[in-house]
């Protein structure tokens, strides 16, 4: 919606010649005005391919002229709709070298970034553009901090993080299976050390409790569980990490101490 709104607003500010222009220039405006309002036409339609056409057709005719700087966004745009991300792309950033100070750059940089998250794809494929998305959400907040983009931008900026996060714990559980755990240590230590706000903070402490123990190190378990049974006590995953020790530790020492205090007991 917040994209839709901006790109009506963009696409309804242009207007013809005003007093003092000459004949010819009147002219000029109006035959571009109509491939122009032609091109609107195609986008309210939803013709995204006829519509990204016509405005660069305005760019290629009238480069120099009033229209041009708007036919840029909106070929940009009509080309995001179409699903045409690298175009996209590509047309963004030309704008965004030729115009830096326009009054709709910041609409510019987020639909870049927008382009890289729509591309963002299943875990077990690679991630270049799930990073890419990363740095251009980033960047849509760090410049624009106070618009409406930089709000959306934030949304995405988490949900992006998830899945980069999710990407190591696929990584990481992968070694683990294999037996390589110095491997998947270090992965899962990535997702503490980077995403620990994410969804997988939680397991990844917890793989990391397993995996110290396949190794024989019973001291850094501990303190991994003992995070995060502190950060997560109500997790799932804290029950399966207490699970680990439980069966060592006496019904004794079970009815008086704290799981980790009992889990300290059996590992020293």
């Amino acid at each position: 919606m917040i994209l839709f709104k901006k790109i009506l607003a963009i696409s309804f500010t242009i207007i013809l010649a005003a007093c003092g222009t000459t004949e010819k220039e009147i002219n000029i405006d109006k035959s571009v005005g109509k491939i122009y309002n032609n091109a609107v036409l195609a986008l309210e339609n939803r013709d995204w391919i006829n519509s990204s056409r016509l405005f660069q057709e305005v760019e290629r005719q009238h480069p120099y002229s009033r229209w041009a700087t708007k036919a840029k966004l909106m070929t940009a745009y009509s080309q995001y709709q179409a699903n045409n991300y690298t175009d996209t792309i590509i047309t963004i950033n030309r704008f965004i070298q030729l115009h830096p100070g326009n009054k709709d750059i910041d609409y510019a940089y987020y639909l870049k970034a927008l382009s890289y998250y729509e591309q963002i794809s299943d875990v077990s494929r690679d991630q270049t553009n799930t990073t890419r998305a990363l740095q251009a959400l980033q960047e849509v907040i760090r410049r624009f901090p106070d618009s409406n983009f930089a709000r959306d931008a934030k949304l995405k900026l988490d949900l992006t993080r998830d899945h980069l996060a999710g990407k190591e714990m696929s990584v990481a559980r992968y070694y683990q299976k294999q037996g390589n755990y110095l491997a998947a240590i270090n992965r899962f230590k990535i997702v503490i050390d980077k995403y620990q706000t994410t969804t997988h903070a939680a397991e990844s402490l917890h793989r990391l409790a397993e995996c110290y123990l396949s190794i024989g190190l019973k001291e850094e378990a501990l303190r991994v569980a003992s995070i995060l049974g502190h950060n997560y006590p109500s997790s799932n995953w804290y029950s399966d990490s207490y699970s680990l020790f439980k069966p060592k530790v006496s019904n004794v020492k079970e009815k008086s101490q704290t799981p980790l205090k009992r889990a300290w007991d059996w590992l020293f």
